[in-house]
């Protein structure tokens, strides 16, 4: 988990998946990642995914001139608020919008194909993870995301009811979990054990485990080590919980 304030507007750019990770960059993991989005300005927008099929050669072209216009105007603008959460499966390419703060949580690699890197501090020689654009564009889709499948990327923001949900969509769940853990007074929220990244949303409270209490306010940001076993939030405190993907999800070498 990181955090990502978008001061200005992100590059254009896609991550490969893990079949294309395991084929060519010698790693069993890809990365997909999603975003919960922690404040926002009026009209702040991610796009994400193509709005029709874009042809590989025209795609090409763009590229190479770095028109980033064309790749916006062909990408799904999604307003985003505060509390919303955003997957983007590998191979999706996307931008955050100017004026967006995150949490961003993604599998464990820093794999990125920029299609747009005139906005970075980057050259078309940094772009293409060092395997040359023939190949690198083998990771980049061309279809597009239906608004039915956009939907189904996007969770909007709910009330903030004691209790542990999820703040992503459930496609999420093999790459990673996210979850806000609410306690209000007397309603104390257990995790069960596991590696655990946390961060404070709001409030302040205790993080109960078997290690003993720990005072927590908003803004920290700690490490929950599996060894501490289960634990519980209590207070009146919102967390969230970022952790990796259950055991069964998990992708063993190779694997598409």
């Amino acid at each position: 988990m990181k955090l990502l304030d978008a001061g200005q507007r992100l590059p254009v750019h896609v991550h490969p998946g893990r079949a294309f990770a395991s084929s060519h960059l010698d790693c069993a993991y890809g990365k997909t990642e999603a975003w919960y989005v922690l404040d926002a300005d009026d009209g702040a927008a991610v796009h994400v995914g193509w709005i029709e099929d874009v042809d590989p050669d025209e795609l090409a072209r763009r590229r190479d001139d770095q028109d980033g216009d064309w790749m916006l105007d062909h990408l799904h603008r999604v307003e985003v608020r505060p509390g919303d959460g955003v997957l983007v499966p590998a191979g999706i390419p996307h931008s955050i919008g100017a004026g967006v703060f995150v949490a961003e949580v993604q599998e464990p690699t820093d794999f990125s194909i920029l299609l747009e890197w005139s906005v970075t501090t980057s050259g078309r020689d940094d772009s293409h993870l060092g395997l040359g654009f023939d190949v690198a564009m083998q990771a980049v889709s061309h279809r597009a995301t239906s608004l039915d499948d956009l939907d189904l990327l996007v969770r909007r923001a709910t009330n903030g009811a004691p209790g542990v949900r999820s703040v992503l969509p459930k496609q999420a769940d093999p790459f990673f979990r996210l979850d806000l853990a609410v306690a209000r007074g007397s309603d104390s929220v257990e995790i069960p054990a596991g590696f655990a990244a946390v961060l404070v949303l709001d409030g302040h409270g205790d993080l109960d485990s078997a290690d003993g209490a720990l005072s927590v306010t908003r803004g920290d940001v700690l490490a929950m080590p599996a060894a501490a076993g289960d634990w519980t939030v209590r207070g009146d405190a919102e967390v969230l919980v970022a952790r990796p993907a259950a055991p069964e999800s998990a992708p063993t070498e190779g694997v598409a």
